[in-house]
């Protein structure tokens, strides 16, 4: 299987192959890199490591020390590259996936030292929540507590009103349950009413590659978006995403051209009605309440 691989350098690449150990079994991976490559672009197919890095490693799958830049078609066309990074996520890595809003960093949710690799790769506190890209519903049942029935204001039925927004650029905040390992979530708001509760945020993107990925996985995905850490800001160019997380110890990119800078509309589910706590690219529906709207009616 062949995949292409974009390696960077000052000249002209002639072309080259090499072969990469997914598992210590004798099944191989064959990456080809193109002969001319743009001077524009910064990030190595191969990044060294920081000694960082290496000092929190442990051996959870074999792999060449460097990084795995794959680039896919956006509409999925090739979904077959694919199949080297989901073997990468099933064995413990941490890496970067497209999604219907902003690229994310990713990882098994099953995997805890994954996640814990993904907080360092990412800078982020214990104390800070990571949202679940979900296969289908049935997960979303399985890692929170569903939907509220209703919103106390006439609509009975939320379920049937969110199943019109997933897949879709939404994160809703839902009570977890006790199947979400406790690297994922945080207590709940600071109210006294929910203090006791731990929330997570659920999301089902509306994303061909991202979608070709989870169908193949056996369980959903830890994701946190990409910021740059000085300006805080969305990055939404895969090739400087390599080159900022690569020397962190990132294990793969997957580059399906540069995203919209609008993240997931963020809806907190469990309070007494649907609030917008974060308005992005998913718009908001007459059945969710503003913050703001909130804030005039107390």
């Amino acid at each position: 299987m062949a995949v292409e691989v974009k390696r960077v350098s000052g000249t002209a690449a002639a072309p080259l192959s090499f072969r990469r150990s997914l598992n210590p079994s004798p099944r191989h991976v064959s990456f080809q890199f193109p002969s001319t490559i743009s001077r524009r672009f910064i990030a190595l197919a191969v990044i060294k490591r920081s000694p960082k890095r290496l000092k929190y490693s442990t051996p959870r799958f074999t792999k060449e020390d460097g990084l795995l830049y794959v680039e896919v078609d956006p509409a999925g066309s090739d979904s077959w590259k694919l199949d080297p990074i989901i073997e990468l996520l099933k064995e413990g890595a941490v890496g970067v996936i497209p999604t219907d809003t902003v690229y994310a960093i990713a990882c098994d949710l099953r995997n805890n030292a994954a996640i814990e690799r993904l907080r360092r790769i990412k800078h982020i506190e214990p104390s800070k929540p990571l949202s679940i890209i979900c296969r289908s519903f049935k997960d979303i049942d399985t890692y929170t507590t569903g939907f509220p029935r209703g919103n106390g204001e006439g609509l009975t039925n939320i379920f049937r009103a969110v199943k019109h927004c997933l897949p879709g650029p939404y994160t809703f905040i839902l009570t977890a349950s006790k199947d979400l390992p406790k690297q994922c979530i945080r207590y709940g708001t600071t109210t006294s009413k929910y203090a006791s509760r731990k929330n997570v945020g659920i999301r089902i993107p509306d994303d061909a590659v991202c979608k070709a990925i989870m169908e193949k996985m056996e369980a959903p995905l830890i994701s946190t978006s990409v910021r740059s850490p000085k300006e805080n800001e969305w990055i939404l160019d895969p090739v400087i995403i390599a080159d900022l997380y690569g020397p962190e110890g990132l294990d793969f990119v997957v580059a399906a051209d540069t995203r919209i800078a609008y993240p997931s509309t963020v809806v907190d589910m469990t309070g007494t009605s649907p609030r917008v706590i974060r308005q992005g690219k998913g718009p908001r529906q007459p059945w969710m309440v503003a913050e703001d709207e909130e804030n005039e009616d107390n």
